[in-house]
Parts: C-alpha cells; structure tokens; sequence
C-alpha cells in the first residue's frame, strides 16, 4: 500500500516489472535495464565474459530476414481495431526490420548444439534448454518489460533471437518452454541437428503497457563438426506454412490482473541463415605463421571444404516429428488433417475425434484472458487427448474450416466444415462425429475447464462424474466425454 501511494499505479507497475524477486528493493541487476535505457551504454554482461573466444577459431556469419506481421490477418483487424489504441500497437507497427540484418559469431558458441553422451542415435530427443513449467507450476508473470540475463547455453539461443528484435525472452511464460534438439544425421566428423525453440519478444517499453510477441516455433538445423569447431551450415527459422503462426497478447493496466487483449495473426517471414560455413578468423601457412586473410589481388581466400558423406541419416519430417513429441507427449497420438481424418473414418469405419481452435494446437500458446486456465490449445494439450483406438483424431483452425466452408469444388469437404462451425464456440470446441460429419457429441473448452475445477460433490451429471482413485480430473473428464460421445454413436455404427 506504501509503495503504490508513492508511486501511483503506473509507476508501481513499472517497478514491479523490474523486481524480478519481489523484495520490493531494485538491485543493481534489476535496475540495469533502466540505467541502459538511460544512458545508451550495454555494459559487457557477465554471460559474456564467461565465453572464452579462441583468437585462432572460425567464425560464422548470419543474415536475419524478416517480414512484418500481416496486420490485416489479425481478428482485431475486421473491426479497424475498432477501440484498441494506437499506442498498444505501436511496438508491433514499429518492427518492420530485424535488430541486426548481419552478425558474426564464433563457431565454438554453436557448441551449446551438440548432443550429450547418451543421446547419439538418430531421432533420439534431448533438451538444450529444459522446461521448467507443467500444468501444476502455473505460468510466469506478464507483467515484465526486459529479459533476465541469458546464462549457459541459453546465451547462443538469446543472442540468435536477439538479431530480430532486443528483447527476446528464452524461457516463454508458459509450457513447454525451452529448446530441444535430435541427430538428424552422422558422418565421421559431423552432425546434422534438428531443433525446435520455443521463444518469444517483449515490443513495448514504459511507459507504454507489456505486449508479448509469441511465434508458434522457431525451428531448423545446424551441421557441425563433433568437436564444435567447424559450423557447415545454420538455419532457423518461424514456420509459414499455416495460415495464421503468431500470438500477440497486451495488457492494458497497470497490473497483473489488468484486461488483456489477445490476437492472432501471420508472419510471412523470420528466419536466419549462415551465409557459407564457418571460416578461420586467423590463417597460418604450413610454417605456421599468421597470412593475408587476401590475396595478392585483394580478394579474399577462398576456402575449399570437403565433401560430408552421411553414414546415417533420417529424413527432416521424421526428425521434427520427434521434437515434437519431445514437446507435446499427447502427439504420440495421430492427428490427421481434417479432410484426411474423415476419409480415413469413412475408409475404416471409425469416428472422428475432432477439435476446432481459435488458435493452433500444437505452437506454443499464451495465457488467454477469457480462459479460467492458461491456454487455448495449450490447456487440452496438458490434459489428456490420447483417444480411443475407435476414434480418428484430427485438429483444424477455425480460419481453415471458414475457407473449406466457402470453397464449393468439393460439397462434402464443405458440409464437414459447415457442421463443425455450427457447434464451434470461442475458444476452443471437442468434437465427436460420424464420418459423414453428423456431430454426435461436442464440449466447449471453456464449459470443459469450469466442470474440471469444480469439487466433485458439487458435480451433478453423471456425464462429467470424477473417479475416487487419484487421477486428474480433467482427465477422468475427457475421457468420460469421449465415452459418451462412443455411447451416443452406436445406433449409427451398427
């Protein structure tokens, strides 16, 4: 109460988005951004003085590319952002060019890459940053400005993500955080690895109010030698092969609980690409003495690198299919394309299990205000959805069934669209269907969350009756719906 009768609500705000601990004291490393923002002098962090450089290492460099958001691909956007003010966007109108078009970095930095001792078969996943939040540990706070210093082999992935906009955070709020990563294939001397990261960026600053920039996944691969000193090739990039990629969430208060606005939206480019492999900062002749980097005509030395010759290898869908299973445990399970999910029911005489979201299911997701949990697709991807081996599951945005609906070159693709946007509600609709598309049973994620956090007694219907041993009660829930949504579909089967 002290604090916020001196500082007012804003100033508050903003000292809480520096009190990463909430002692209600500013250390010196809290207060850095502040001073930084200050005076325009990055002092050398203490991440960087624990990188030792060899003088005598090989250097990369790497391009940024980058597309603005499509803003006319934001719901808010039909309406003319229609009572969102100018400024709460500002961040986002205003990223138009990556941080740094071009970087130079060490090649021993990608070290961070390499696979631990007991993960060295193909496809086997590890994690280069692990996840540190569940279902259980709730989500970290929104109400912050400056990312926390990058420390171990957070530092490569931060000053990667730093070329696109200053303030990426490593560790997002919500799970599954990290990176993890898989051999994608081996020769004598070097790896190919697949990586997924999820990460996002902070684009306001105060005293403007918090806007958090999501991308479903940074993903892509880098060859490097098993010693780390030679860096072949390096690719990372957002996904954009789907028609929306991106969440936006902003609060618009000064406080944690403040009302908080959410869209969606699509990035048609962001990505980093190594421009030739990793070169020697220093070149020695074969007497060891340190030569010209260019030759007598003042080009520089072209460097000749050797053929890699795999000695196994599997293929890149193979590869990102495990990272994110090593993410996502629920894609064990298969979800099929919406069209595809149906013919495969028609063909075997299965129902569909079917979920329409707002946003997709599996791309990292934030906090969405109007959901009593965290999440959209994220709160269904923790609870259970491993269905029944009588069921074909599939998941679809609703943007892909609003096109399917309005394209009439295939009638029945459009009758399952035009069924399942009937039942679908914001956020998030579960259904189960007949494989012509006749919704047998069907729950809202919203109805679906209240009933989980209700105590068992106060639970009346035996549809959404809880076990008495110890599982998770979103669990018994969601299995219990797809039992009576099996129950409900058997005069249709016979």
């Amino acid at each position: 109460e002290l604090a916020l009768k001196s500082l007012g609500s804003e100033g508050l705000f903003l000292f809480s988005s520096l009190d990463t601990n909430n002692d209600l004291y500013l250390s010196p490393e809290e207060f850095k951004p502040i001073a930084e923002k200050l005076t325009g002098v990055a002092p050398t962090s203490e991440f960087e003085e624990e990188e030792t450089p060899d003088p005598s290492g090989e250097t990369l460099s790497i391009v940024a590319k980058f597309q603005p958001l499509v803003m006319e691909t934001m719901t808010k956007s039909k309406d003319g952002f229609l009572g969102i003010s100018h400024v709460a966007l500002s961040g986002l109108r205003n990223w138009t060019a990556p941080a740094a078009p071009m970087s130079v970095m060490l090649a021993r930095q990608f070290k961070a890459f390499l696979p631990p001792k007991n993960k060295l078969d193909l496809g086997d996943p590890w994690w280069i940053i692990p996840s540190e939040l569940n279902i259980f540990t709730g989500y970290l706070s929104n109400n912050r400005f400056y990312p926390p210093p990058p420390k171990g082999k957070e530092i490569i992935i931060h000053r990667l993500l730093s070329m696109f906009h200053p303030r990426p955070f490593v560790k997002t709020r919500f799970a599954p955080q990290g990176a993890v990563a898989c051999i994608q294939a081996i020769s004598t001397f070097y790896y190919t690895i697949a990586f997924r990261i999820h990460a996002e960026f902070q684009l306001n600053e105060p005293p403007d109010f918090p806007f958090w920039f999501s991308p479903g996944q940074f993903t892509g691969h880098i060859v490097l030698s098993k010693d780390s000193s030679h860096v072949r090739e390096f690719k990372l990039f957002v996904p954009n092969n789907r028609s929306l990629n991106v969440d936006m969430e902003w609060l618009y208060g000064a406080s944690e609980s403040s009302n908080m606005e959410v869209d969606i939206g699509y990035l048609p480019q962001m990505e980093l690409e190594s421009t030739g492999p990793s070169i020697p900062s220093v070149i020695h002749d074969e007497n060891g003495n340190v030569i010209d980097s260019r030759d007598p005509s003042g080009e520089p030395i072209q460097f000749v690198f050797e053929e890699i010759t795999w000695q196994q290898q599997i293929p890149w869908e193979e590869a990102a299919q495990k990272l994110e299973v090593a993410m996502y445990p629920f894609k064990k399970v298969s979800y099929l394309p919406f069209t595809q999910a149906f013919e495969r029911a028609k063909a075997e005489k299965k129902l569909v299990h079917s979920i329409l979201l707002w946003g997709a299911l599996d791309d990292h997701k934030p906090p969405s205000a109007s959901l009593p949990v965290p999440g959209s697709g994220r709160t269904l991807r923790e609870t259970v959805l491993e269905s029944s081996p009588i069921l074909i599951s599939s998941w679809s945005l609703v943007k892909e069934l609003e096109e399917l609906q309005t394209n009439r070159e295939n009638e029945f693709y459009s009758k399952l669209a035009d069924l399942h946007l009937e039942k679908y509600n914001f956020p998030v609709e579960m259904i189960i269907c007949l494989p012509n598309g006749t919704v047998v049973h069907h729950i809202n994620a919203n109805y679906f969350l209240d009933i989980t956090s209700m105590k068992p007694e106060d639970v009346e219907s035996s549809i959404f009756s809880f076990s008495n041993n110890f599982e998770d009660p979103s669990t018994t829930t969601y299995l219990q719906f797809l039992k009576e949504g099996l129950q409900r579909a058997k005069p249709y089967m016979q």
